[in-house]
């Protein structure tokens, strides 16, 4: 005689959907922050989602500058720090590897040739990340990167991924039930969302920082204080899709609240410069002189190294809605770019 499954128990073959219709029949509804998660876990690490041929772009693929210019970041501030022994590099969620790679390049122009921990879930990028980074060593959390020396890390477009809350203004949280066959949130006429993942992860980083040094680089987009309104949103293929369809197959993200990251942040001892504009940062750092190095370099690219550079800081592109914040051990200088 065979033995029922227990409700939680994975079923051959069963899709993201399925699983999350068979927990919705179990519990009634689920938080929009549990269906994020279930999706996104799931998305992330059956796909590299980058480049043409995936869901997205991100800053490191359309330009080496992003990540030499957060290489020299990070080696301005070590070299005023003393150049400290035992400092590592660190990357939260580090797509193909390609940001690392540039990032390092600079940094061993400094003479930092850094240890290399990668915090990446998905087994499809991590085959990518070791082709280009080949001494890296992997970690599920930060809680296993190594808790002796500074440590220079760097999160580009990882907060955003995490899973957000969404609660009726006034109201209780929002659901997401399954109607017909199709799953459904909670109707509201406004909302706010909160991402409690978020201020976890952040805080975990800042007591690391202040505990062992160092310094932490965060850039992505969205918004520098709270406010009214949905971001959640589902893009494949470049466009904008519908969230709740097809969970696990697109790529679900929310604007981050720097608000509310640089307040615990803060709280955990920390100092936070920031956020600024991604297009304010990069100008600061040089990304016009990098660009004209580059276009001297390899005159035929000169017009294709001036579109990167507008779209990585165009107020119209991603130089306003993307921002940068800095996270920064006590004792540490005071960075550049702020």
């Amino acid at each position: 005689m065979a033995l029922p499954l227990p409700d939680d128990a994975p079923v051959k073959d069963e899709t993201v959907a399925d699983r999350l219709a068979r927990r919705i029949a179990r519990e009634g509804s689920i938080g929009v922050a549990d269906y994020m998660a279930e999706a996104n876990a799931h998305y992330y690490a059956t796909r590299d989602p980058l480049g043409r041929s995936g869901d997205f772009i991100t800053a490191p693929e359309i330009s080496q500058m992003f990540g030499e210019l957060i290489g020299v970041w990070l080696a301005d501030l070590w070299l005023r720090a003393g150049k400290p022994e035992g400092t590592r590099y660190v990357e939260l969620g580090p797509g193909r590897g390609t940001l690392a790679q540039d990032a390092l390049r600079a940094l061993r122009g400094t003479g930092l040739e850094p240890p290399l921990d990668l915090v990446e879930i998905s087994p499809t990028l991590r085959r990518a990340q070791a082709e280009r980074l080949p001494p890296a060593r992997w970690h599920e959390t930060m809680a296993t990167v190594p808790g002796n020396g500074p440590l220079l890390v760097v999160a580009n477009e990882f907060f955003d991924a995490l899973p957000v809350r969404q609660h009726a203004l006034g109201g209780g949280e929002l659901r997401v039930r399954l109607e017909e066959g199709r799953f459904r949130r909670d109707a509201a006429e406004a909302l706010v969302e909160d991402s409690p993942a978020s201020i976890e992860a952040v805080g975990a980083l800042a007591r690391r920082l202040v505990a062992q040094g160092g310094a932490a680089l965060i850039a992505d987009y969205g918004h520098d204080r709270p406010g009214v309104g949905e971001t959640l949103q589902a893009v494949a293929g470049h466009r904008y899709a519908d969230p709740w369809e097809a969970p696990g197959t697109r790529d679900l993200t929310a604007h981050v609240d720097f608000s509310a990251l640089a307040e615990a942040a803060r709280s955990a001892g920390a100092r936070v410069f920031g956020p600024v504009g991604q297009g304010d940062w990069l100008e600061a750092m040089g990304i016009q002189l990098r660009a004209a190095s580059l276009a001297k370099a390899a005159p035929e690219r000169t017009e294709e190294i001036a579109a990167a550079r507008d779209r990585l800081t165009g107020p119209a592109q991603m130089g306003r809605l993307f921002k940068v914040v800095a996270l920064v051990a006590p004792g540490w200088p005071q960075p550049a770019g702020f």
